[in-house]
């Protein structure tokens, strides 16, 4: 607990030591900037135009917020949040959370296998299951060498760095955004028509409760202390978390909206996310855009099973460390069980990655409950300023997540 800790005396670390001791965060826009992220993504600005990209304002604060409680939480108690959950609520309740995070993780490992294959479809042309089934191979290869967590840091932040680069530069190749547009879009908060089902998987991919839950898990590996969340460092890894995942996702709404939006395009096969970029590379903007979802699929499905399986072990009470037994070996089923539905999916590719970004949205009542009431606890605080501020924050953040996952979910079961 916070005492007999004195945080005034905590000293704030250097810009260049706040560089070398982050990591967990980018990891996690890693996972979050999946396939299925860069599909939605895509989908939002080429069917709404500009008239959606105000949520990137409710994401960057839920963002922020459920990684700064969830860090706060794990470093005042000791303990990441599903043992948190544990220690104070019972083994029920930690098991509640563990299955509906990892259930979360599992649909979004479909989207992944389903965008890798789409990935090497663009760039080869040969069948998507085929190519998910190689990419499939080099990622299980990774999961079973040593120093498993360095290896997917640096990996995984190569590939986010190469998507800025590509959606970036095509973001100028068109002239850029339309400010005036823009800026209405950001002001004015209305749910344009039909867009609710898209909004939830918009946002629940990008802010979503799950990645705060982990973060603290990649805290043990990292080795982080309870003064980094005093220091600065626990602030810098939210913050490079949620501009990372912003700066990727609001580029690719901005070209569907630019692109895609005016001829009245709808996103319906992974090929048509090549047009996203031909205002720039012309006739190689599908390969361009195959390695786009190949590095996103890379990236997320390489972060995301390990997530879903440290999530589950925690609520069962296995081991949870990268490199265990259980954790290693439970990814290969994981993501052999979700291949197999993948592979007997007789639809779209592109839809499957939609309707698995929908469905991630079920961790949210469960876990961000529990976070909302470890935040408020006095005992977990105590010798601490209560953090009001962080609270607030949120609650208003777990309410928000809950009113759209419950309106979409409603509108789902009255078109049924």
């Amino acid at each position: 607990m916070g005492e007999n800790f004195d945080q005034t005396a905590v000293k704030k670390v250097p810009f260049i030591e706040l560089l070398k001791r982050i990591g967990p965060g980018i990891i996690l826009a890693g996972v979050v900037i999946g396939p299925g992220n860069i599909t939605t993504s895509a989908m939002m600005g080429s069917n709404y135009g500009y008239s959606m990209i105000w949520l990137v304002i409710p994401i960057a604060f839920m963002g922020i917020s459920f990684m700064l409680t969830s860090y706060r939480i794990s470093m005042l108690t000791g303990m990441p949040i599903i043992h948190a959950i544990r220690h104070y609520y019972g083994k029920t309740a930690s098991m509640v959370v563990g299955c509906a995070t990892f259930l979360s993780c599992l649909f979004f490992t479909m989207g992944n296998i389903t965008g890798s294959g789409a990935g090497m479809n663009l760039i080869m042309g040969m069948n998507w299951k085929l190519g998910s089934l190689i990419m499939i191979a080099i990622i299980l290869a990774c999961y079973f060498t040593k120093g498993v967590y360095s290896k997917v840091e640096k990996l995984i932040t190569l590939c986010i760095l190469g998507m800025i680069v590509c959606f970036y530069a095509t973001l100028a190749a068109t002239g850029g955004p339309d400010w005036g547009e823009m800026g209405s879009g950001l002001l004015h908060w209305k749910v344009a028509d039909g867009s609710l089902t898209t909004s939830l998987a918009y946002v629940s991919t990008n802010a979503a409760i799950t990645a705060g839950i982990y973060g603290t898990y990649l805290g043990v590996e990292k080795k982080w202390k309870k003064e980094d969340l005093f220091n600065g460092i626990m602030l810098a890894d939210a913050i490079a978390h949620v501009v990372a995942v912003i700066l990727i996702s609001g580029a690719i709404l901005l070209v569907g909206a630019i692109v895609l939006h005016p001829s009245g395009t709808k996103i319906t096969a992974p090929a048509q996310l090549g047009e996203l970029l031909v205002p720039f590379l012309g006739k190689a903007a599908p390969v361009v855009m195959g390695v786009a979802l190949l590095a996103a699929g890379f990236s997320s499905l390489l972060g995301n099973t390990q997530r879903g399986m440290v999530l589950l072990a925690a609520g069962i009470d296995k081991p949870v460390e990268l490199e265990s037994r259980f954790i290693r070996w439970g990814c290969l089923l994981c993501i052999a069980f979700t291949a197999v539905i993948c592979y007997s999916y007789g639809g779209s590719p592109t839809q499957l990655i939609f309707l698995a970004n929908i469905a991630t949205a079920v961790a949210t009542p469960f876990g961000g409950f529990f976070v909302c009431r470890l935040i408020l606890r006095k005992d977990v605080n105590q010798g601490l300023k209560t953090p009001r501020v962080l609270q607030v924050c949120m609650v208003i953040s777990y309410i928000f997540a809950l009113i759209m996952t419950g309106s979409a979910i409603l509108k789902m079961m009255a078109q049924l």
